[in-house]
């Protein structure tokens, strides 16, 4: 019988010899776990092992079954067949208060929080501290709440709603939820996905010190610098089954890939194919106010120019302004050689420049309108004839460009929230590619995408060049930005502090660059 996870069972515990503790090595195991919705196998035969005090990563394309995993740990679901086993006993998990009771938390990907709630009415709801008299004890809760955050962070008000907090805060948030109701094992579903790198490193930080204190950390990842920076050992899931179990130090970049994707994946970033041209836009001391300063620089026909620089640099802000979302207060933009108005992002598509948002699900994609819809909405106006819209015309080149860019939807009439991330980019790349561009501005065009899905993305990037394509990739991860881009283009605190060939640059270049640019006007 496996006993209540609670603080006197925990002192327990951590008080008794480690020889006691220890009968089974696995704090957590999962054995031969199958879990079917309808006729769709969601889990295949998954196993896994979790040992006391590691943090263990979690990868997989999307689709490979990692949510279902944890719905299944967490007792949302319930498996067809298979053994779940807590210190070594079976345990069998009915609900979410099961799951608790046991010990064991989620932090999912996007906080489900009561926004409109203060921090400590988030962390308590559902086990609120009463008086004798069956009053809510604000006071103690409160107190309670500020023990719980401030190891965690001194600049969280617990007095705050969530609404008020950042994304990084919220999830510290989650994890003081999940202290409260001493969490012994913690999941942390792609828990950096949204957050800078100073973020992911406080985060880093955090997670290692919940693993100090005695915490089982399973994190789910699609970065490798997550992995390498946390984990001990890395499971593998595909196609909803399990596929391997590794010790980092002891794994190739190559290998884990190919784990993931199913078949081997030669190079990180497939081969250019583009004749580079003559240049078609320039940017000339553009300046917008609290924003970014005499930014300039010029991207070619069939190049890739990375702008890369910490979050905060001013990377997005240039490229809205590029395309009329912001307007700059002086500076010109060029495009062919001659200065152009934009003044919206109307202007910005008449003129043959289309933006890729960071934000797909709010900024790119309409998720009430079926994915032909969203495919058309940047370009309505050529599908209406004789005042009327031709949905046959319009769903046919949806299905043209969908087929393009190899989107993988069963059916196009349904939303894009039912497709992968991955796929869900695609449907963006497909709006852009309805109209006339000459130039594409991709902010961040891989994040929170697996790596399989994000080859995919560099192969039509790559397309499109050859296509006579001048594209801007925003990205913030270096590994990238070198292996894309042509040139480099480094932001630092608004300002443009490099410009570089990427044949010959390192990421000690680059990073080099900020740091001696913001040494100088230290000096000066």
């Amino acid at each position: 019988m496996i006993v209540a996870w609670t603080r006197r069972t925990r002192k327990k515990y951590y008080k008794m010899g480690k020889e006691k503790r220890s009968m089974s090595e696995f704090i957590l195991e999962l054995k031969d776990v199958v879990k079917t919705f309808g006729g769709v196998t969601a889990l295949d035969g998954v196993q896994f092992q979790l040992k006391r005090g590691e943090i263990h990563a979690l990868m997989g394309e999307n689709g490979a079954g990692k949510s279902t995993f944890i719905k299944v740990i967490t007792g949302v679901h319930q498996p067809d067949s298979g053994l779940m086993l807590l210190e070594g006993e079976k345990i069998t998990l009915r609900s979410t208060e099961d799951s608790a009771k046991l010990g064991i938390a989620a932090i999912y990907q996007h906080v489900t929080a009561f926004p409109d709630l203060s921090v400590t009415e988030n962390i308590f709801m559902g086990q609120e501290i009463k008086t004798k008299l069956g009053i809510y004890n604000w006071k103690l809760m409160t107190k309670r709440a500020k023990e719980l955050i401030e190891p965690l962070s001194k600049n969280i008000d617990v007095s705050k709603p969530m609404s008020m907090l950042s994304v990084a805060q919220q999830q510290l948030v989650e994890i003081a939820k999940a202290l409260s109701r001493d969490a012994r094992i913690l999941i942390m579903d792609e828990p950096t996905a949204s957050l800078s790198k100073r973020e992911c490193e406080e985060l880093y930080q955090i997670t290692e010190h919940l693993r100090d204190e005695g915490v089982s950390i399973i994190f789910i990842t699609h970065k490798f610098e997550d992995m390498y920076r946390l984990a001990t050992r890395v499971t593998v899931f595909r196609d909803s089954k399990y596929i391997g179990c590794w010790d980092v130090d002891k794994i190739s970049n190559q290998k884990l890939i190919g784990a993931m994707v199913g078949r081997e994946l030669t190079q990180m970033y497939p081969s250019k194919k583009a004749r580079i041209g003559d240049t078609v836009l320039r940017i000339n001391n553009i300046s917008k106010e609290g924003y970014f300063k005499q930014v300039s620089f010029d991207v070619k026909k069939g190049e890739i120019l990375g702008l890369t620089g910490l979050v905060g640099a001013g990377r997005t802000e240039v490229c809205q302004s590029i395309f009329g979302i912001m307007t700059p207060d002086s500076g010109t933009i060029e495009l062919e050689g001659k200065q152009v108005s934009i003044k919206n992002p109307i202007d910005a598509l008449q003129l043959g420049i289309g933006l890729l948002p960071e934000d797909r699900q709010t900024q790119g994609l309409i998720n009430e309108l079926p994915i032909y819809q969203n495919v058309s909405s940047a370009n309505m106006n050529s599908f209406i004839k004789a005042g009327k819209l031709d949905v046959n015309a319009e769903e046919q080149k949806a299905i043209e460009l969908c087929q393009k860019i190899q989107l993988k939807a069963k059916d196009i009439s349904a939303p894009p929230s039912s497709l992968s991330g991955g796929n869900q980019q695609k449907v963006v790349f497909a709006k852009l590619l309805n109209c006339d561009l000459k130039v594409l501005i991709l902010d961040e065009p891989t994040k929170g995408i697996d790596v399989g899905a994000k080859y995919s993305i560099y192969e039509i990037m790559n397309e499109l060049t050859a296509n006579g394509y001048a594209i801007i990739m925003v990205s913030s991860e270096m590994p990238e930005v070198l292996g894309m881009a042509d040139r480099i283009v480094v932001m630092r605190s608004g300002r443009v502090v490099g410009q570089f060939d990427t044949q010959g640059t390192t990421q000690e270049m680059i990073l080099e660059a900020s740091l001696k640019h913001e040494s100088d006007r230290r000096e000066g």
